[in-house]
Formats: structure tokens, C-alpha cells, sequence
């Protein structure tokens, strides 16, 4: 297939998914349902407490995780329950599906993480971050992460009779070293060090993005075909 064609095999998969979540809403519901509520729960807990500003740098990563384990859980499982996988198979090719739901869950993951952070930062008084082009780029490089990561276990755990359980589950040891990393490089973004010496987090999320994405290249196509 020429490379002109799988890109628009790619964004009319995306669209399919984007035009079935605005339709339906589940994915979008339950991230911001989740969000609105843990930090509702953070704002009750810590009340009058003077919090440190490291450790709500990692409460931030808690929910953006959490969020995305209920949100995106569902991306090739509501392909099987509405049986149109079958349909994905004879019409488009694995790398293709993986791609166009890739994007998918990239553009909702990081419009989510935009809406928590602006949240995070109003709302819970004690976080304040000095250096931002730190933070941004960290959040950036997490946001990848992240939904890369949730798409490919996404499509591991379709067929799985314990969908639900099973994904944060098999998520959390994956994700595991990007969810340390992440939370370090905003612990320096609100110490506010120079943008230098975060250039070595920086480099562990890029080196531990671009292994998930060839590991995801190599394997998609065998999960795809079980």
C-alpha cells in the first residue's frame, strides 16, 4: 500500500473514532467525570495542609494515569462489542487500525491533560510551577507516552473475558517507568532548576517513547490477527 494511501486510511479511521465518541461520549464522560472527582476528593483531603509542591507534582501524574486507565480502556473493545472488527480487518491493514486509533487517543488524551492541568493549577493552591518550558515539554512527552502505551495494551486485553480489570493491571508495570519519570522532571519544573539539567529526563521519556512505538510496529499486527 503507497504511503498516501495508509495516511488516509489512517485519518479515516481516526475520524470513524472521533465521529463515534462525539456521538456517544463514553470515553470523554469518564475521563472528565474522573477528573472532576479525584480532584475534588484531593481539594477536600488536603484542605488547610500545607502540601509539598513535589509531592502534588506527583498527585498531577496519579490523575492524568488514572484517568486515561478509565477513558481509553475501551478502544478496541468497543470494536468488538458493535462487531465491526471484522469489517477493520477486511478493509484496512493492522498498522493502519493501530495508527488512526493511536491518533484517536492521543488528541483526547491530551485535550483531557490540557483541561487537568489548567484545573490542577487553579484549584489546588500549594502547586505552583516555576519553570514552565520544563513542565510543558513534560507534560508533552508524558502525554505521548501515556497513549501510546494505552493503545497498544488497549488492543492486547480486547479479547480478555476481564477487560476491565485486566488493563490497569497490565498498565501500570509498563507505564510504570514513564509514570517515575514524568513526575521527576515536574518535581524540577517546580523547583524551578534550569531547563539543563531536566535534559536527561527528557532523554528516558524520548528513548522509552520510541522503544513502545517500535515494540507496538512489531507486535501490533500478530495482536491484531488473533
Amino acid at each position: 500500500m503507497k504511503t498516501g494511501s495508509s495516511i488516509s486510511a489512517t485519518w479515516t479511521i481516526f475520524k470513524k473514532d472521533m465521529y463515534s465518541e462525539l456521538r456517544t461520549r463514553y470515553a470523554l464522560n469518564a475521563l472528565l467525570m474522573f477528573v472532576i472527582t479525584t480532584l475534588s476528593v484531593i481539594l477536600f483531603s488536603i484542605g488547610n495542609e500545607n502540601v509539598s509542591p513535589e509531592l502534588l507534582a506527583g498527585v498531577l501524574w496519579i490523575i492524568i494515569f488514572f484517568s486515561t486507565m478509565s477513558g481509553l480502556s475501551r478502544t478496541f473493545v468497543s470494536e468488538e462489542e458493535r462487531g465491526t472488527v471484522m469489517t477493520l480487518h477486511l478493509i484496512a491493514r493492522p498498522l493502519t487500525v493501530f495508527f488512526g486509533k493511536l491518533l484517536f487517543n492521543l488528541i483526547l488524551l491530551g485535550a483531557l491533560n490540557v483541561f487537568t492541568v489548567v484545573l490542577y493549577l487553579l484549584l489546588v493552591t500549594g502547586f505552583s510551577v516555576v519553570n514552565y518550558p520544563i513542565f510543558i515539554i513534560t507534560i508533552i512527552l508524558g502525554t505521548l507516552g501515556l497513549g501510546s502505551g494505552s493503545t497498544i495494551i488497549a488492543a492486547i486485553i480486547a479479547k480478555a473475558n476481564t477487560k476491565g480489570t485486566l488493563y490497569p493491571v497490565l498498565s501500570f508495570p509498563i507505564l510504570l517507568p514513564l509514570l517515575l519519570t514524568v513526575i521527576n522532571a515536574t518535581k524540577l519544573s517546580v523547583e524551578g532548576v534550569p531547563l539543563v539539567d531536566a535534559i536527561g529526563e527528557f532523554q528516558v521519556l524520548i528513548s522509552y517513547l520510541i522503544v513502545l512505538l517500535a515494540i507496538s510496529y512489531l507486535l501490533f499486527e500478530y495482536i491484531w490477527k488473533e
